[in-house]
């Protein structure tokens, strides 16, 4: 019996609070904005000018789910705006209520599938048109602009503002969009050897075109590909592979002596810790760069000069560790499996991750580290 009615329950896996807090607090970010600067919470069908039930609906995608395809901007601007003008022809030519809005939304799902604008809430557009006879009356296909395209537009730039601010991406990255480094490769996880077309077939044969962007797919089948890989390190954990003789520098170390340790050492990161070597972040090399290239942009001036500066060189001030160093970032203890490092650094986004034990600096696993952990499995397993 348990099994029978197993379909029924939920098929979307458990959502983090924080999430869901997100989402809740985008909807009310995006709505809330839209009603108090551009559209008025009461019906003006002077104007058109008015918030409608629809755009709820459209938050929902738009906010809780940014990467699906039903919610990128063209999905969201034109499906609503074509069911709109199909809803008040459809309002102008038919009489019947019930026949009206039966034919209003069938007629708005055909013609967004066919624009390639499939969104749900499209079907609500035409609903709502075709419910109401005295907006259509008043304001004829003027509703499709306002304000169906007036509000829809809005609440798209306000939810591409809301993602860039709680980490978000929206609208999706295109498959062959540069990637957060401005260079055209992928991203190291999604390099599968597959073609944008091949990845869209692939979509197309599980029907799956609808719920899943091509990028989306190709992080998925590399995470797929990356996890599968991670099984193979075995029991190995990070206190086995971890570099244990550490270079540190302090929270006050200047930063042209933490640039003579990159070149000395060779290395891309430097820990920062402070008294009983209690950690207190990391620098990578591009926090130098990063840093020398905001004072040439500040300053107005190239590139070496700022750097030169940078390094303590003729400063009143000198700039310290401390200043760039970066107190984020994945961390992990001696008994982090090697498998879980795998993730944290096959991004590109961190060069290092630090070893902790009760919040003291104990060892630090560099891609080198893991590569040679990974060499050695590979040599064991042939």
């Amino acid at each position: 019996m348990f099994r029978a009615f197993r379909g029924l329950g939920p098929a979307v896996a458990r959502v983090p609070p924080v999430e869901a807090l997100r989402a809740g607090l985008g909807a009310v970010f995006g709505l809330g904005v839209t009603g108090l600067l551009v559209l008025s919470p009461v019906a003006d069908l002077n104007l058109g000018l008015y918030l409608v039930a629809p755009f709820g609906a459209s938050s929902v995608l738009l906010f809780a789910v940014p990467n699906s395809p039903l919610a990128q901007p063209w999905s969201a601007i034109v499906g609503n705006m074509v069911a709109a003008l199909v809803g008040v022809a459809v309002c102008l030519l038919v009489d019947p209520p019930v026949a009206r809005v039966a034919l209003a939304v069938g007629l708005a799902v055909a013609a967004t599938m066919l624009c390639r604008a499939v969104h749900p809430p499209a079907g609500a557009v035409a609903m709502t048109v075709a419910l109401s006879p005295e907006a259509v009356e008043r304001l004829g296909f003027w509703f499709a602009l306002a304000p169906v395209g007036v509000g829809t537009v809005t609440l798209v730039g306000l939810a591409a503002i809301y993602a860039r601010l709680t980490g978000r991406r929206y609208p999706f990255r295109q498959f062959e969009a540069p990637n957060d480094r401005g260079t055209r490769d992928a991203d190291p996880v999604a390099r599968l050897g597959l073609t944008e077309a091949e990845l869209s077939r692939i979509l197309d044969r599980y029907r799956q075109s609808f719920n899943l962007g091509v990028e989306d797919l190709a992080r998925l089948i590399g995470a797929a590909e990356l996890q599968a890989a991670a099984r193979q390190t075995g029991p190995a954990h990070a206190g086995d592979i971890m570099s244990r003789d550490l270079v540190t520098v302090r929270p006050e170390t200047r930063l042209a002596e933490v640039a003579d340790l990159f070149r000395r050492h060779r290395f891309t990161s430097l820990p920062v810790v402070g008294p009983q070597d209690r950690f207190l972040g990391v620098i990578f090399q591009i926090h130098l760069i990063t840093r020398a290239r905001e004072d040439a942009l500040r300053l107005d001036r190239s590139f070496a000069p700022a750097l030169k500066r940078l390094l303590d060189r003729g400063r009143a001030r000198p700039v310290r560790a401390e200043e760039i160093m970066s107190v984020a970032g994945p961390r992990a203890t001696q008994d982090t499996p090697v498998a879980a490092l795998l993730p944290m650094m096959a991004d590109g986004g961190v060069d290092a991750v630090p070893v902790l034990q009760r919040d003291r600096l104990v060892g630090i696993v560099t891609r080198t580290d893991l590569i040679a952990a990974l060499a050695r499995t590979s040599v064991r397993g042939s």
